[in-house]
């Protein structure tokens, strides 16, 4: 195995935009995932935009190509900078799809 290789082994991916961040990501789970695989990644974030709509479809992926899937999303802060959120556990995940609806019903329709 190629040196460099090695050393990536351990590398986590720590964000990363699906097809389900509407006109800025392009690729599907299976693809990002396949191809987390070939480059010997530890393990693959899926922060899709203000969305947790693709984790379904990452999980069925991340499983297939044995790649660890993190959970989180891009929140972007009103008139304010982008976070990356990052789920530790479950209750990290439900405190995230909290968030994501309390922001969604409180922007205006279209806007996210």
């Amino acid at each position: 195995m190629a040196a460099w290789l090695v050393r990536m082994s351990a590398y986590a991916e720590l964000h990363c935009l699906s097809n389900f961040s509407f006109q800025r990501g392009a690729s599907s789970a299976a693809e990002l995932f396949a191809r987390a695989a070939r480059l010997g990644y530890r393990a693959l974030a899926i922060t899709d935009e203000c969305s947790l709509a693709g984790i379904v479809r990452a999980w069925q992926a991340a499983r297939e190509h044995q790649v660890q899937l993190i959970i989180g999303s891009e929140i972007r802060l009103e008139q304010g900078p982008k976070l990356v959120l990052l789920a530790e556990d479950l209750e990290g995940y439900q405190n995230l799809c909290r968030l994501i609806t309390r922001g969604r019903r409180q922007a205006d329709k279209g806007h996210t």
